[in-house]
């Protein structure tokens, strides 16, 4: 029978995640430690985590190259939360053994959350609220209403496809693009199908949900940009690098667009210096997109879970590629 006695819990940033799952199912031969900071340098990173035998990561916070894995001997059980984790090296953990488990999640929380930042967008809500407790009344700019504009949604899948009823359900013009994505698709999400240079220059405002690889990465660059509306906003709850961060940031500087909503970034946690803070007309939250009560308890039940699975010898939720 497997043996975990240590595990490790990443990447608490908030100090939470010890609340949500039901840990006391776990042997108290198992002792659980957590760490809320993020750390980048592999040497720092392989002292912290050679002890433990199990670790437990959030998708898209600390990455596990071959290189890391490498020098974790004792590395048993890996588990992340969600159900793939581009940036764990699969290869590298079925070389040297090591069981990846993921979980259940729940998508439609960054839906709302993107529909936050179109919102915040159109109606400068951050900075009008933040005058008004400085006792100013109704700043420049006016507001964008959005029934009768255009809602350009790139990647029509689970969360895209409801996005673009949200947007239907304002009175908005539904158009979508993504590579595979059919008119039969789209209509049955109340979108029209169009090519990806006409989805350009039609967004009033343009929001991304599209899985990132290396086909999708950088899908939106400068040349993209420029097809855009200086009235347009777009808006990014998926993946940073879908969209060519240093042309994003200078066509909001230059003001070849209206403003920029995003949750996700090229680089996460966000530097203190990086230059999307400076970015004019901006509305930014550190990727909150799943983090909600319901997706914490369900990541961490599912952990639970799959820790007793695996030393039963019945691993659940497996990921092998």
């Amino acid at each position: 029978m497997p043996d975990i006695t240590r595990i490790g819990i990443l990447d608490d940033y908030q100090g939470v995640n010890l609340a949500p799952g039901p840990w006391d199912r776990l042997p108290k031969t198992m002792s659980l430690e957590v760490f809320r900071d993020t750390i980048t340098d592999e040497a720092a990173l392989v002292q912290r985590l050679a002890p433990f035998d199990c670790l437990v990561i959030m998708r898209e916070r600390t990455p596990f190259p071959r290189s890391l894995l490498e020098k974790l001997p004792k590395l048993k059980l890996l588990i992340t939360s969600g159900a793939r984790n581009r940036s764990v090296d699969m290869a590298a953990c079925a070389a040297r053994g090591i069981t990846v488990c993921g979980t259940p999640s729940v998508g439609h929380p960054t839906v709302d959350l993107t529909w936050g930042l179109i919102l915040s967008l159109a109606r400068d809500i951050p900075r009008q609220e933040a005058s008004l407790r400085r006792g100013e009344w109704q700043i420049n700019p006016l507001g964008f209403g959005l029934e009768g504009k255009t809602l350009a949604v790139m990647g029509l899948g689970n969360l895209g496809s409801r996005a673009a009823k949200v947007g239907a359900a304002l009175g908005m013009n539904v158009i979508a693009w993504s590579t595979n994505l059919t008119a039969e698709k789209a209509a049955a999400a109340g979108a029209r199908l169009v090519d990806k240079a006409t989805l350009m220059r039609e967004a009033d405002v343009l929001t991304l949900h599209l899985v990132l690889s290396d086909r999708s990465r950088g899908i939106v660059g400068a040349a993209d940009l420029a097809l855009m509306k200086r009235t347009a906003y777009v808006v990014n709850t998926s993946r940073g690098p879908l969209i060519d961060q240093d042309a994003l940031i200078a066509a909001l500087k230059e003001g070849r667009i209206a403003g920029a909503g995003l949750d996700v970034f090229d680089r996460e946690p966000l530097p203190k210096d990086h230059p999307i803070l400076s970015a004019p007309n901006t509305v930014l939250t550190p990727h909150l997109g799943y983090v909600t009560e319901e997706n914490y308890r369900t990541y961490f039940a599912s952990a639970v879970e799959s820790i007793l699975g695996y030393v039963a010898g019945t691993p659940v939720r497996e990921i092998k590629d």
